[in-house]
């Protein structure tokens, strides 16, 4: 199971960065962590850092040229089943095939997204 986050641009690989952060990238940022903990690979991908992924994908290219407000697409093994808005994890669950009782906690508290999102930031970097 291959899950891609194809996001809009963004100041930063997770967007959550600067003074004022957004809850809903923290909440998908944690989110996605425990996709791949779940066993999901999970790719990310900000317009601002890396435009030609997103030329090179035909679905991405395609869905922009229709949509300027498509952004974030959500793809799994290359469809897209998500667009212009960010899903709860309940959702990605079901978009990656992990049971839903296997979901944790999706109301996860704020030090469990700032865990969750420095673990993503490190493993995105390196």
């Amino acid at each position: 199971m291959k899950l891609q986050v194809f996001d809009p641009p963004m100041c930063c690989s997770t967007g959550i960065c600067g003074t004022k952060v957004d809850k809903v990238l923290t909440r998908f940022a944690a989110d996605l962590v425990w996709l791949k903990n779940q066993g999901v690979t999970v790719s990310r991908y900000n317009l601002a850092q890396q435009p030609l992924v997103f030329a090179e994908n035909e679905s991405v290219r395609a869905a922009m040229s229709e949509d300027e407000a498509c952004l974030p697409l959500i793809l799994v093994d290359g469809k897209i089943v998500s667009r212009g808005r960010y899903p709860e994890r309940q959702e990605l669950s079901v978009f990656a095939g992990v049971k839903e009782g296997d979901t944790g906690d999706a109301a996860a508290s704020d030090e469990d997204w700032c865990d969750a999102v420095t673990s993503w930031h490190k493993k995105s970097t390196n």
